[in-house]
């Protein structure tokens, strides 16, 4: 008999081995495209729009001199752009540029192929209940 404990250390694993999974996926997709995964990260939190330094530190889970680094080298590339914070002027928040978009979008959908490509000999019931779990795991 398997234990509820086993039951939920199996899952752990799991999640565990899908999370460094994705991550080489991540960066599998993110080098052709000239970035590194930390910069295909970068720019992917963007799409959903400009954010300031303090959140992105705190999503990329990164120092902030770090992230000032990351983003000179972006903005060199054109990829990203210092706005003036409409809230604080001492602050400014980072936004794509248009070449940024179209950059983050490619690496975004690399990444979606991929997993799909993985996932495209699950039956339809299995992935439908992964995305369940997994949308249920996210909202929390």
């Amino acid at each position: 008999m398997v234990t509820t404990t086993a039951r939920d250390s199996d899952l752990a694993s799991a999640l565990v081995q899908t999370m460094h999974r994705l991550q080489d996926l991540h960066a599998e997709t993110s080098r052709p495209l000239g970035l590194t995964p930390q910069q295909a990260h970068l720019l992917c939190v963007l799409i959903s729009g400009p954010l300031g330094m303090t959140e992105l530190s705190r999503i990329l889970s990164i120092e902030r001199s770090s992230l000032t680094s990351m983003v000179d080298r972006l903005e060199r590339r054109d990829l990203v752009a210092r706005v003036a914070s409409p809230t604080d002027r001492r602050a400014c928040r980072i936004e794509l540029t248009a070449a940024g978009k179209d950059l983050a979008h490619q690496c975004h959908d690399a990444v979606v192929d991929r997993i799909r490509d993985l996932t495209s000999e699950l039956p339809a019931a299995t992935r439908q209940t992964l995305t369940k779990a997994l949308q249920s795991i996210l909202a929390q």
